[in-house]
């Protein structure tokens, strides 16, 4: 694939990312201050199927940029690809059968993975450290994808999807729908 195509396809999942990251402040606020919506209603009414698309793309997403583009994930993304990956599993098993506790199995790894997000963001935008993470010899630095002067880089689409993820599941388990 050539670069320019490259560029254009980051910019379309920049562009969605940022669109990700709207919706789950929109989730988030209409969590903390509406008593009754129609939209957290339905979010929490089809939270397993939403959790599956997003981890889904998550993986294709990241199976994209390695397998694909050839980008080497350096070792904080192997970490966080341990911990989407099963989600797309265990969300497409609890669709077949039906069961809202995925909620509980997921936050497990959603939470490790969050925190691992995180630190990769601090050691990318903060350059820490140039240095490999690892004897794999790949730099958890390395700016594979910078769009929109830098805003978008993969550590930045890890983190919107453990973050859209954990406002998912945040409305499954808070959302009352009073009657």
């Amino acid at each position: 694939m050539s670069i320019e195509n490259a560029h254009y396809i980051n910019i379309f999942l920049g562009i969605g990312v940022i669109l990700l990251q709207a919706l789950t402040a929109i989730v988030i606020l209409l969590l903390v201050f509406s008593r009754e919506n129609k939209f957290l209603y339905f979010i929490k009414k089809y939270f397993i199927q939403i959790g599956f698309l997003l981890s889904l793309f998550g993986l294709l997403v990241s199976t994209f940029y390695s397998e694909v583009l050839n980008y080497l994930p350096c070792f904080h993304c192997w970490i966080q690809r341990i911990f989407m990956f099963p989600q797309t599993l265990l969300f497409g098993v609890a669709w077949l059968r039906k069961d809202k506790n995925v909620l509980w199995y997921s936050l497990s790894l959603l939470v490790f993975g969050l925190i691992d997000a995180i630190y990769l963001i601090y050691l990318y935008y903060f350059n820490v450290s140039s240095v490999p993470c690892d004897a794999s010899g790949i730099s958890c630095t390395l700016r594979y994808v910078s769009e929109f002067g830098g805003y978008i880089s993969i550590p930045t689409m890890s983190l919107t999807g453990f973050t859209a993820i954990l406002a998912l599941l945040a409305v499954a388990y808070f959302y009352k729908k009073e009657d």
